[in-house]
């Protein structure tokens, strides 16, 4: 399956080209989009798959190309997930320090030149311009199966602008009705970002199908993203909606035919295709679509060969970048006792238990929980990884309910909660835990536990009232070693200098 996925995205002809402004809604092409769907209505199949891989990959023609005018290496959208979702936490430090990145990973004295937000605002911008001009010309073309195809579109959509909620807070809203304007949209609130998103997810449901392709939506896709939108709709409105995240998220977990892989390290392993746990993966495939910001950045970025085998987690490069905190190991307790099979996936041999110096390489284990490796047979390294990122997966959904039950949500059941909490330890032999140990404090703590370096522990930390003030400090905090107090205006990202200077309606975050 998932060789068929990028199939289909070597066979587009469609040749897009960057669109690093959110104003520049053009996309330039070899054939417009009408005459190329006229000459072919089939090639739809293949530009959805392009845009479901700008999640993924940095550019249609191999890992030195890019969508948009960044570099190639460093800008792909997942690489900037990871950047700004983890390294701003609490759990994983980057050593390499290059041009802001020690701002990320210091959480400290980030501004709107650092190039790490301009990266990730620039993939949002340009994948939600791709969606809007596909949308704009589906409603004139007949292609077998449009419903679902606008559904999917509509889907992809809203996860970009999902992650603008999250990680800036407002931008434009583009949209099919306003796509090739040549006026400055004007600025949209948090809020209205919210309620848009909301609306395209609730339209994109009852589009989709109960299944459909790896890598592709279906409507426990667009569910899940929604549980996850209402999840943070306090911080991201002020209102809370726990209610509407546990509706959503017992579907996914109901109606969605999903299981636990009941081995943790399969998850994270380069034939995770096959695992029943995976509800959305952002693919990867080590010679048919090499990137150097999929689970390449994560795999390589977390290796080297001063102090590990690189075979044996399947890799033939290692960059000696990345490596966990006391903040994350020190969740298990004594790593050496513990029997929980989360515990032993960081490499301590040779490193110390403390990072007294975060560009340090031996400061810190490194995590070994991704990997290149194949889980159910054997494999040869290669430098690029084909391990698929598990973006939404059901462990997720199990722990969003049990928190949703924490936080008093209609329709849920502590005993069921409790009962959720309890399979995802088990499966990774974690002991179990009773109804009254199910505590706001242990869920951070098992959200941490389950899912670091996967691209949500800032969002967490957020919601959980730990990531700004000096109520929670971990190592690096505010750039001091034991960590310090950082500023609330710290929980949105600045608005990068580059979409200020396109667009004068748009106005800095407070604080920046």
């Amino acid at each position: 399956m998932k060789k068929i996925v990028y199939i289909f995205l070597v066979m587009t002809v469609l040749s897009f080209t960057g669109c690093t402004n959110e104003l520049d809604t053009n996309p330039k092409v070899e054939l417009t989009l009408d005459e190329l769907l006229a000459k072919d209505p089939q090639a739809v199949a293949g530009i959805v798959s392009r845009l479901y891989a700008s999640f993924a990959l940095s550019g249609p023609n191999g890992p030195g190309s890019s969508d948009v005018s960044d570099d190639p290496g460093e800008s792909p959208f997942l690489r900037g997930i990871i950047n700004l979702e983890d390294f701003t936490a609490d759990a994983m430090k980057n050593r390499w320090g290059d041009d802001g990145l020690d701002q990320l990973t210091t959480t400290s004295d980030w501004d709107e030149n650092n190039k790490f937000f301009k990266y990730l605002y620039n993939r949002i911008y340009y994948t939600i311009p791709q969606c809007n001009n596909l949308l704009s010309v589906l409603g004139n073309v007949d292609v077998e199966g449009k419903d679902q195809v606008i559904g999917e579109v509509r889907f992809i959509r809203s996860l970009a602008y999902y992650y603008l909620i999250d990680v800036f807070g407002k931008g434009v809203l583009a949209t099919e009705d306003n796509f090739g304007t040549t006026e400055s949209l004007p600025e949209a609130s948090r809020t209205e970002l919210f309620n848009y998103v909301e609306s395209e997810l609730l339209a994109s449901i009852d589009l989709l199908p109960q299944t459909n392709g790896y890598g592709q939506a279906n409507k426990a896709v667009a569910q899940m993203l929604l549980a996850k939108l209402y999840l943070n709709a306090e911080v991201y409105t002020g209102t809370p909606r726990y209610d509407d995240a546990a509706t959503y998220i017992k579907k996914v977990i109901d109606d969605g035919g999903y299981q636990l892989d009941p081995n943790f390290v399969a998850i994270f392993s380069g034939d995770n295709d096959s695992s029943p746990e995976i509800i959305f993966p952002l693919i990867a495939d080590a010679v048919n679509s090499q990137s150097y910001g999929n689970t390449t950045y994560i795999v390589n970025g977390s290796l080297s060969a001063d102090t590990m085998t690189l075979s044996d987690y399947g890799a033939a490069e290692g960059w000696g970048g990345h490596r966990s905190t006391k903040a994350w190991y020190g969740l298990f307790g004594d790593l050496d006792t513990s029997t929980d099979d989360r515990a032993k996936l960081f490499w301590t041999e040779g490193h110390s238990y403390e990072m007294t110096d975060y560009k340090k390489w031996t400061d810190g284990y490194p995590s070994i929980k991704f990997r290149n490796s194949n889980f159910n047979s054997p494999s040869s390294p290669t430098s690029f990884s084909g391990t698929d990122f598990p973006l939404f997966r059901l462990a997720d959904a199990y722990l969003i309910y049990a928190e949703c039950a924490v936080r008093g949500a209609a329709g849920t059941d502590m005993g069921t909660a409790t009962q959720y909490v309890n399979d995802v330890r088990t499966r990774s032999h974690a002991s179990t835990i009773s109804q009254s140990a199910l505590t706001l404090d242990f869920m951070i703590d098992e959200r941490g536990r389950e899912l670091n370096f996967e691209g949500q522990r800032r969002t967490d930390l957020i919601r959980f009232g730990k990531f700004t003030g000096g109520s929670y400090l971990w190592p690096w905090k505010g750039n001091s070693l034991d960590g310090t107090s950082i500023p609330d205006t710290y929980r949105l990202f600045p608005i990068p200098l580059t979409a200020l200077e396109a667009n004068s309606n748009l106005q800095q975050n407070p604080g920046y």
